[in-house]
């Protein structure tokens, strides 16, 4: 039985160092966005991928950082098959997915997609820290940071290192445990004085294409009242769609695949409310 391929841990230099690069690369970058949930299964990295596009479509220059070291998975969101980082004089080069948007992960370095990533947490840190830091991220309107669930390492490491993000973006799902997903990662987002920009309920209902009668597959939509209950706003109520899978099946975005769909009106929405939060907190 031949051996399997692993991703063990790179050399790091050291972290003070790293954080200053960090932050000198990020610099000709107006907006960074982050996107987490208090666990996973709700489609966070599906809102992540999903925005960073629509925002493109407003001809905003966009790039994602997929921190989700351990289960990155935006490349295949973002339908990019075969793609890999390189590297040049000027440092990594993302790779450029759907519509420019520049698109650094884990996944695109390995030998395969299925090779598993062996890291303990710190040494996840020091790897986040270090693809920030030797990025060339060069000039973009946004970077969105896809993170992964829970509010562990990777998610300390991002609010650490980019002390000037604009927001944060909580996604969550209709269930019994809404409301406990929601209040572990916006305690951690105010905690760490990070803007809140709202939250979004995605997998939120169901309409019929044929009747139009509204279903909630999932549970009640607790939305509004979770955002009234932490002070917060529903950016968005992402629904059920059928043709999400056909899309990922397709190796094409949902949301360039099929844009009249009902989530993708609801995604483009999504776009513009953050577009317009994050410019005014900018002003």
């Amino acid at each position: 039985m031949s051996r399997p391929n692993i991703r063990y841990p790179p050399k790091v230099t050291p972290t003070f160092k790293l954080i200053n690069d960090a932050r000198e690369r990020l610099k000709n970058t107006k907006y960074k966005v982050m996107v987490l949930s208090g666990k996973g299964g709700v489609g966070k990295t599906f809102v992540s991928s999903m925005l960073a596009l629509a925002l493109a479509t407003k001809g905003y220059k966009v790039a994602i950082l997929d921190a989700d070291i351990h289960g990155s998975s935006i490349p295949t969101m973002l339908g990019m098959i075969g793609e890999r980082l390189y590297a040049s004089e000027a440092g990594i080069e993302p790779a450029t997915g759907p519509l420019g948007v520049k698109v650094v992960a884990i996944n695109l370095m390995l030998e395969t997609p299925d090779t598993p990533v062996v890291w303990r947490g710190p040494l996840v840190s020091k790897a986040i820290t270090e693809l920030l830091a030797k990025v060339n991220w060069g000039e973009n309107d946004y970077l969105i940071i896809d993170l992964p669930p829970g509010t562990g390492d990777e998610a300390i490491t991002i609010v650490q290192v980019i002390r000037d993000l604009d927001g944060a973006i909580v996604v969550t799902a209709p269930s019994i445990l809404s409301e406990v997903i929601v209040a572990k990662a916006i305690n951690f987002v105010l905690k760490n004085n990070v803007r809140l920009l709202g939250i979004v309920e995605n997998m939120s209902y169901f309409k019929c294409p044929k009747s139009g009668d509204i279903y909630y597959l999932l549970g009640k939509s607790t939305g509004e009242e979770l955002a009234r209950k932490y002070g917060t706003k529903l950016l968005a109520k992402i629904p059920l769609d059928q043709y999400i899978g056909e899309a990922l099946d397709k190796a094409v975005p949902y949301i360039l695949a099929y844009p009249d769909g009902e989530a993708a009106k609801a995604l483009m929405k999504l776009a513009d409310e953050v577009d317009r939060m994050v410019r005014e907190g900018k002003n």
